[in-house]
């Protein structure tokens, strides 16, 4: 049977002997509850027999050992009523707990598969650059193709680790935020030619404000904002534009970045900024990634008091628009 459906089947497992074990509970708890039912009529109906007939007080008695009765029934009802609703809301509190943590680990081991791959393979074609460089006698513009192409994965692996260590250390409180004012246009403006650079192939359009400032993290905001695109390059084709707008109104500096890509159903528009979360399966996904880009867009905007929001872009694609307060 195909690994990838183990956990399933054990988080299933587990569903199914978990939901036995609370039926158990709940049926021992009904048993007992009718137990202490009977007994309080056996005693009831005890007493009522040791009662003499012609007593002047017989029929306060019977009255008073009726009370007593009712008033047990009442107290054994309300003392089932309690522990059932404990147990119920314990047993939900706990469902919820196992699950999430599996989904959890879920989500850690898909990403340790994607960070595998995603380290082999800019590894394994800069080494084999280099060794093709070494080896061969190449003409300039072949020299240049492979030296781009290494390049190329370089920059691919500054991003994850940059992504790596910046999300550990947001996380774990580690990272010092530094907040100065910069020009948000220039820095923009020098992300996307150097996008172009790496990826000629690629359309790459912009309106960018001019002169627009902007108090924060130099370096976590190039990170949020390269991570942006970054995800539209994966996601769109090739022949398909990519579009960043940088604009400002009385309250707001807002970023725009559209992409003509499939699209992010909108049960997933929430999830896709959790931390691991990718769509599809690990094992069967082409799409590069680690699930950590997205997750830290939205960190380091809230971070800066901003949001990140993702809409449709009609009639394909997605938009992501990150909006922050005037410094």
């Amino acid at each position: 049977m195909p690994h990838r459906f183990l956990p399933k089947q054990k988080l299933a497992l587990l569903t199914t002997i978990y939901w036995f074990m609370l039926s158990y509970i709940i049926a021992a708890l009904l048993f007992w509850y009718i137990r202490l039912q009977q007994q309080n009529e056996q005693m009831a109906n005890y007493k009522l027999l040791e009662l003499v007939a012609d007593d002047p007080a017989y029929l306060q008695k019977v009255e008073r050992i009726n009370l007593e009765s009712q008033r047990k029934n009442i107290q054994y009802r309300g003392e089932g009523l309690t522990f059932l609703g404990i147990i119920i809301i314990g047993a939900i509190f706990v469902f919820r707990a196992v699950r999430r943590q599996f989904r959890v680990s879920q989500q850690q081991q898909n990403f340790m598969m994607a960070i595998t791959h995603e380290l082999k393979t800019p590894i394994a074609v800069a080494k084999l650059n280099l060794e093709t460089l070494q080896k061969h006698r190449l003409d300039e513009q072949k020299q240049q193709k492979l030296i781009h192409m290494t390049l190329q994965e370089t920059n691919r692996l500054n991003t994850l680790t940059n992504n790596i260590l910046i999300s550990s250390q947001l996380d774990g409180g580690g990272y010092k935020l530094v907040k100065e004012e910069f020009n948000l246009s220039l820095i923009i403006e020098k992300l996307l030619v150097d996008f172009q650079q790496r990826f000629p192939e690629r359309i790459f359009q912009w309106t960018i404000a001019p002169d627009i400032d902007f108090r924060g993290d130099p370096l976590l905001v190039q990170i949020m904002i390269s991570n942006l695109i970054e995800n539209a390059v994966k996601y769109s084709p090739r022949n398909e534009p990519i579009s960043l707008a940088l604009y400002s109104d009385d309250r707001f500096i807002i970023i725009d970045v559209k992409d003509l890509g499939p699209g992010i159903p909108d049960a997933e528009k929430s999830k896709v900024f959790q931390r691991f979360y990718r769509i599809g399966n690990e094992e069967v996904r082409r799409t590069k990634g680690t699930g950590l880009g997205l997750y830290l867009c939205k960190k380091i905007a809230e971070d800066h008091h901003g949001t990140i929001r993702l809409a449709d872009n009609l009639p394909t694609g997605s938009i992501f628009t990150l909006k922050f307060h005037h410094s």
